[in-house]
């Protein structure tokens, strides 16, 4: 099978296409013929190694080669112990544990899997796992009149946030690039801010910030909530991560706000719902671009360096 391999990490140009031979499905697994797969910020970070946390699969050598973990296919063969699909069966879901999504073939946990609805294409189920998870987790507390910001608005995961948080009642502002503004107002952004002209630490208040793409002080990030309010953020700098979960947890508790890490839980009991609603037309799947197998190196780059507006999915046939 065809897939796109790295040894070390690095930029996409340590990325190569490479024969290699089709994975057998273990017990418990799934072989999935590959059709589509999205890239998430997770498949960026894994490339190059940034932040720390991105090299939990070998810390001076990837020890997956295939990155890719939103996989959406059709079922090829199943492992010992596998009675929920069969060969023939579509499915998608996010392999974030194995891996393997920039290849025509992928093997993944029957758990971290579930049937693809008929009324969405593979790209589309594709875009929905992990972006889907994040956005369906991270609004939660969304509610009518909620000042809620949301930071990283204009990517995959933000896509998908902007409008969860709109149809439960939150007044949203969105938070990315100049490229982005228009994007995130379509998505129904009440008011929209580009972080290279204005800090938006100091605006607000807000009730609730779901933080994609995490650098700033604790402080700076107390000052932005409301007394009572709810920080949480997805990702960034080790040394970011540790200071919200102690510095901006005792600042937060001292001042009657709550700063913390957003817990994300995995499987399709996660993103399901969020698809439900896809289909009935509630919220939209955007797709900025797909690209072929050969173009991951530049699909990678594309959410990589902040240009994607919503989902970028990679078409593997």
């Amino acid at each position: 099978m065809r897939a796109v391999v790295r040894d070390r990490y690095g930029s996409p140009d340590v990325l190569r296409v490479e024969e290699l031979p089709v994975p057998s499905p273990g017990p418990g697994q799934v072989l999935v013929k590959v059709v589509a797969t999205s890239v998430n910020l997770s498949d960026w970070e894994g490339l190059v190694g940034r932040p720390a946390y991105a090299r939990f699969n070998g810390p001076r050598r990837p020890r997956l080669r295939v990155l890719g973990s939103d996989i959406a296919g059709r079922v090829e063969a199943v492992g010992p112990g596998v009675t929920s699909f069969g060969p023939g069966d579509e499915v998608y879901g996010d392999n974030l544990a194995l891996m393997g999504g920039f290849a025509e073939y992928a093997v993944a946990p029957a758990t971290a899997l579930v049937r693809k609805p008929e009324g969405l294409s593979f790209a589309q189920a594709s875009a929905l796992p992990q972006s889907g998870a994040i956005a369906v987790t991270g609004t939660a507390v969304a509610r009518p009149g909620l000042r809620m910001l949301v930071n990283g608005a204009g990517g995959g995961s933000g896509s998908f946030a902007i409008p969860l948080a709109k149809r439960a009642g939150a007044h949203v502002t969105g938070v990315d690039n100049a490229g982005k503004l228009e994007f995130m107002r379509s998505l129904g952004a009440d008011e929209v801010i580009d972080y290279r002209e204005h800090d938006f630490t100091r605006t607000g208040p807000y009730d609730a910030i779901l933080d994609l793409v995490a650098h700033r002080s604790v402080f700076a990030y107390r000052r932005a909530l409301a007394r009572g309010g709810r920080y949480r953020c997805v990702g960034g700098p080790v040394r970011t991560l540790l200071r919200v979960l102690t510095a901006g947890a005792v600042a937060g508790w001292l001042t009657g706000r709550h700063l913390g890490v957003l817990v994300v839980r995995q499987g399709p009991a996660t993103f399901e719902p969020l698809a439900r609603q896809c289909l009935a037309g509630d919220v939209a799947i955007h797709i900025d671009r797909t690209f072929a197998l050969d173009e991951v190196p530049q699909a990678l780059a594309h959410v990589g360096e902040g240009r994607a507006l919503g989902k970028v999915v990679v078409e593997i046939g």
